[in-house]
């Protein structure tokens, strides 16, 4: 329960591979409390465990649909396209213009080890694709059509 500091853009850790979760205990459950209180405060939309300094492979969004905590998530199908502005917790004062499809399924773990799996349309998917791509290294900068400055 406490707000950590997102790493920005530049930061190396932002361009590494995370590691799979291999024990659930208190530790995780705090990283997933922290990154709750952390999008919260930042008013985000999700936040991945490397955009605190953490290479595992950690996610929580945050979307009109409810709070959701992602453990070791994959996308296991993906349909349609939507193409929209984007911006990132890591890259202030840009956003983007990104196509990303307009539903994905994703298999995951929650919290206690549990194996799970979930829907995401519209911009729930848009926001979970953000997220899961930084377990990669990935930027949504280098998946924009456009990037432009914006005001923060």
């Amino acid at each position: 329960m406490a707000i950590r500091n997102v790493v920005q853009e530049g930061d190396e850790v932002l361009r590494k591979k995370c590691f799979e979760v291999t024990v659930f205990d208190e530790k995780l459950h705090q990283l997933l409390e922290d990154l709750r209180d952390t999008v919260r405060k930042e008013e985000g939309a999700g936040l991945a465990a490397p955009q605190v300094g953490i290479l595992r492979r950690v996610v929580v969004v945050d979307v009109k649909e409810g709070f959701f905590e992602f453990v070791n998530p994959v996308i296991v199908e993906s349909k349609g396209e939507q193409t929209g502005y984007e911006g990132c917790l890591s890259v202030r004062g840009k956003r983007g213009v990104v196509t990303r499809p307009m539903m994905v399924k994703v298999e995951y773990f929650d919290r206690t080890g549990k194996k799970k799996k979930l829907t995401a349309r519209g911009f729930f998917a848009r926001a979970v694709c953000h997220e899961l791509d930084h377990l990669d290294g990935v930027l949504y900068t280098d998946r924009a059509q456009v990037v432009e400055r914006c005001a923060d």
